[in-house]
């Protein structure tokens, strides 16, 4: 095991780039733009997490240069992001299964503006309507779950000791 995360340990910041970068891809480029479906104000919140964690990560690819020994701590910032992600996720889950009640304020998704537009509508998509689920897990329970494993999976990588040459 300390094999593979010494392994992993170098590359994890852009491995965890291109993984919430995939996520943000599927949710802006798939779901949004090819099946039509307008985010949530809850659903938006999830992406800023993704967005703090490509960030985050590459400054991490930058700063390591530099300063190798900053590495560990990089790697576990990067699965508090997850972390938060994956609590986003949970409590969107928990507001589509009317487990909480949530007040979503009238957020939108900037390319549904359309400016001096009097005749179009603009609708926020409610935050407790699943717009989407596969397996009978939503597109929320998909991100949580996959942020909580990429979390736990940076904190392991973070905390297992060098192997020994």
């Amino acid at each position: 095991m300390n094999a593979l995360a010494d392994r992993l340990r170098p590359i994890w910041p852009l491995l965890m780039l291109l993984a919430s970068g995939a996520m943000l891809a599927a949710a802006h480029l798939y779901f949004q733009c090819y099946l039509g479906l307008t985010p949530c104000p809850l659903c938006l919140d999830q992406r800023n997490w993704h967005w703090g964690v490509v960030g985050v990560s590459a400054l991490a690819l930058l700063v390591v240069r530099w300063k190798p020994g900053l590495l560990r701590w990089a790697v576990l910032i990067i699965g508090l992001a997850l972390l938060g992600s994956a609590a986003q996720g949970a409590y969107h889950v928990a507001v589509e299964q009317h487990w909480v009640i949530a007040q979503c304020d009238a957020r939108g998704a900037v390319g549904q503006i359309r400016p001096l537009d009097f005749e179009g509508t603009f609708e926020v998509p409610k935050c407790d309507e699943i717009a989407w689920s596969m397996w009978g897990i939503s597109m929320a329970g998909w991100n949580a779950s996959i942020s909580l494993l990429l979390a736990l999976a940076s904190f392991l990588v973070a905390a297992l000791p060098e192997r020994k040459a």
